[in-house]
C-alpha cells in the first residue's frame, strides 16, 4: 500500500526506490535473516533517511514485502464444479507458493507470533487463506450451512498454511514434499466427513 510520500511528484523514480527496497528485503529473507529498514536500505543502496520514507518500520517493509499480498484467487482458470477437486487445485497452488516462498513466510510468522502483535496489521492475518478456501468450496453454500462451511473452512486452514508445514517439518520430521502431501489429504478428509454429516 502506497505511503503519502510516493502519492506525489517522481512517482516512476519513487515506484522503482520502492521496489528496490522490497527486492533487497525479499533477498535477505531468503537468506534467512529478518531485516531492518537499515539493512533492506544498504542493501539496496538506497539511503537510510530515504528508505524511512516508503517504511515506517521494520513491520511495514516486510508486509510490503510479503508475497501473497496481491494474490486474489487460487483457482485455475475454467476450475471444476467438483469441490474435492477445487479444493486440491487450491491447496497444490497455495503449497506451491508456500515452499517458493518458505523464508519469507517464516519471517513473517515470527513477526506474527510477536507479542502485542496487532491482529488487522499483518499478512498471515488478513485471511487470504480462508478466502481462497471459501471460494473453492463455493459449490457446498447450496448444501451446508453456513455455519458448518465456515467451520470447514477454518479446520482446513488450520492444517493447511505455513504454521502446519513448520510444525510437520521442523517437530514431526516430514519432508516438505510428505507435508504437502499430508496436508491436501488432511483437508480432503475433512470435506469428506463435512459432507457425511
Amino acid at each position: 500500500m502506497s505511503v503519502p510520500y510516493e502519492s506525489h511528484g517522481r512517482a516512476g523514480q519513487k515506484g522503482r526506490t520502492r521496489s528496490a527496497l522490497i527486492s533487497a528485503t525479499r533477498e535477505l529473507v531468503a537468506k534467512g535473516m529478518t531485516p531492518s529498514v537499515e539493512a533492506a536500505a544498504a542493501a539496496a543502496l538506497i539511503s537510510r533517511t530515504t528508505a524511512y520514507r516508503y517504511f515506517s518500520s521494520q513491520r511495514a517493509l516486510l508486509v510490503a514485502a510479503h508475497p501473497e499480498i496481491e494474490t486474489r484467487s487460487m483457482l485455475p482458470p475454467n476450475p471444476s464444479h467438483d469441490p474435492k477437486k477445487r479444493l486440491d487445485a487450491v491447496l497444490h497452488e497455495f503449497h506451491r507458493m508456500i515452499l517458493e516462498t518458505e523464508p519469507q513466510q517464516r519471517a513473517v510468522l515470527r513477526l506474527s507470533l510477536e507479542p502485542g502483535s496487532p491482529r488487522g496489521d499483518h499478512p498471515l492475518r488478513q485471511g487470504r487463506a480462508i478466502g481462497w478456501i471459501t471460494e473453492a468450496l463455493s459449490p457446498l453454500q447450496t448444501l451446508l450451512p453456513e455455519e458448518d462451511l465456515t467451520r470447514l473452512v477454518l479446520a482446513i486452514r488450520s492444517a493447511t498454511g505455513i504454521e502446519a508445514l513448520v510444525w510437520l517439518t521442523d517437530v514431526a520430521g516430514l519432508s516438505r514434499a510428505e507435508a504437502t502431501t499430508l496436508m491436501r489429504g488432511t483437508a480432503q478428509a475433512l470435506l469428506k466427513s463435512a459432507l457425511r454429516r
